[in-house]
């Protein structure tokens, strides 16, 4: 969609720390983080809320979340939690009309919570380190891939 900013993202033309893209779904950093390593999965077609976005691919833009999430958890951020949360409208706080899934790093002792985050984004800073960042996940992502191929190896020998 022409002045969609998730749009430009998804299609290159505008900037972005990236973590992962396929044919269908694109993750990126934050550049309001709650937290380091604050990353939003978006579907590369346009949907401005749930009911523009296809039941489908919903589930996969749920599913690559939860890969996201538990790769937070094995990369070398210290996430040993996560908060994934999607805004669906303006009463829900929604400010960029592309559905987008907020994949939020959580560490014991964190004090900021997720409401109070998004109150104050515009004073919560830049994502440090972007692409230290973005490389910290994507090896949290190569080891769960290692994970669960050798789950898969185990499977297929019993």
């Amino acid at each position: 969609m022409s002045g969609c900013i998730f749009c430009a993202i998804a299609a290159g033309t505008a900037p972005a720390t990236k973590v992962h893209e396929d044919d269908t779904l694109c993750a990126f950093l934050d550049i309001r983080p709650i937290t380091r390593g604050h990353m939003l999965v978006i579907p590369r077609c346009h949907a401005a809320n749930l009911d523009d976005l296809d039941a489908t691919l919903g589930a996969e833009l749920f599913t690559l979340g939860h890969r996201m999430a538990k790769a937070l958890r094995r990369s070398t951020l210290g996430a040993d939690g996560a908060n994934l949360i999607l805004n669906d409208g303006k009463s829900a706080f929604q400010t960029v009309h592309h559905v987008h899934l907020h994949v939020v790093p959580r560490r014991a002792g964190d004090i900021r919570s997720f409401a109070t985050g998004m109150l104050f984004r515009g004073r919560v800073g830049s994502q440090p380190e972007p692409a230290t960042t973005a490389a910290a996940i994507r090896i949290g992502l190569d080891r769960l891939n290692t994970e669960e191929s050798a789950d898969t190896d185990k499977e297929q020998q019993a």
